[in-house]
């Protein structure tokens, strides 16, 4: 009898709260790198996650109006509206989401209620992506946010 090769992928569901029957997680994506933006894209679709994908913080703000996500995987440093500046306009709008800040440098601002889920400096690899986006979007309770070097910041949590 001759093994299947075909590596399984495991499909990232979550169970709808009206049924039983599972869908995926919806990510945005905003990177204004079209290169880093759409290999985020491929990497994520694979594991069979719907994305969304804009090139900016405006178009980011746009699309959290517009369309319901579990999580958003942003930049920092983008033109028109900055990560940190998209965190602001969340948490004045009461939009409650995880996010994960991809960035090559630490804020400056310190601002305790608009932390970011976690942060993953750049540069970062395919794997450290993925992981982190399960860990986040597996997290139910509420749990001290990480950086990607392992650090954790007592007092700060998950939104």
């Amino acid at each position: 009898m001759r093994e299947n090769s075909t590596p399984t992928v495991r499909k990232s569901h979550r169970v709808s709260p009206f049924g039983s029957i599972p869908f995926p997680h919806r990510i945005l994506v905003a990177d204004d790198d079209p290169d880093i933006r759409s290999l985020n894209v491929k990497a994520l679709t694979h594991l069979g996650y719907h994305v969304d994908a804009v090139e900016d913080g405006a178009t980011a703000w746009d699309a959290l109006q517009r369309k319901s996500h579990d999580l958003l995987l942003t930049d920092n440093n983008m033109p028109k509206v900055s990560g940190i500046e998209l965190l602001k306009k969340m948490h004045a709008a009461n939009i409650k989401m995880p996010v994960i800040l991809a960035t090559g440098v630490l804020p400056a601002e310190e601002f305790p209620w608009i932390k970011p889920s976690a942060t993953l400096l750049k540069p970062y690899s395919i794997d450290a992506l993925l992981g982190m986006v399960s860990e986040v979007l597996t997290s139910l309770v509420r749990v001290p946010a990480k950086i990607s070097t392992g650090e954790t910041y007592p007092g700060v949590f998950l939104i």
